[in-house]
């Protein structure tokens, strides 16, 4: 990697942490700007660099640091309710990044964007049921409804601050 990717990976990682901490607790997972600063690396950074921020992310919080919402940090949290969740991370990074290699165009921006967090909601909704041993119901209806609004709203604003820092920074 060459240093602009090494500083700009860094960046994201940094900015991931610091939106985990930018919440308000709603029940098992609380309510982050974590979502807009992955989305935002992958349409950014692209693919290879937003995944790779993000997996430097989880791994700098499972291996203690803490980075995730609340200032917490371990394996417990890859392993509790969230780690679905925060796995989907790098993914949804990669898909935001995908669409954005492809495409100048807002709303393939958006579509990337939404399929991305769409990968969030389901391996989240997985881990959550599980860790509610089994009721998917219940994970579904704190772990992913209430969030929808929010979360495309959150997709809109990356697209937005992604295609106006790519006019300001065209070398990024």
């Amino acid at each position: 990697m060459k240093a602009r990717e090494v500083s700009l990976t860094g960046l994201f990682v940094a900015l991931t942490a610091v939106s985990a901490q930018i919440q308000v607790p709603f029940g098992p997972v609380p309510f982050t700007l974590q979502v807009f600063a992955v989305i935002l690396s992958g349409l950014l950074l692209g693919s290879r660099l937003g995944f790779t921020s993000q997996v430097l992310y989880v791994l700098a919080g499972a291996i203690g640091f803490p980075v995730f919402a609340g200032f917490a940090g371990g394996f417990a949290h890859i392993y509790g309710p969230t780690g679905g969740y925060l796995l989907a991370f790098p993914l949804a990074s990669l898909i935001a990044g995908l669409f954005a290699e492809r495409s100048e165009r807002v709303e393939v921006w958006l579509l990337g964007s939404i399929l991305g967090i769409g990968v969030i909601y389901l391996l989240g909704w997985l881990r959550l049921g599980l860790y509610l041993n089994g009721d998917f119901g219940k994970a579904l209806a704190v772990g992913v409804l209430p969030f929808v609004p929010f979360d495309i709203a959150k997709a809109i604003l990356a697209v937005g601050v992604a295609k106006a820092v790519k006019r300001a920074l065209p070398w990024l």
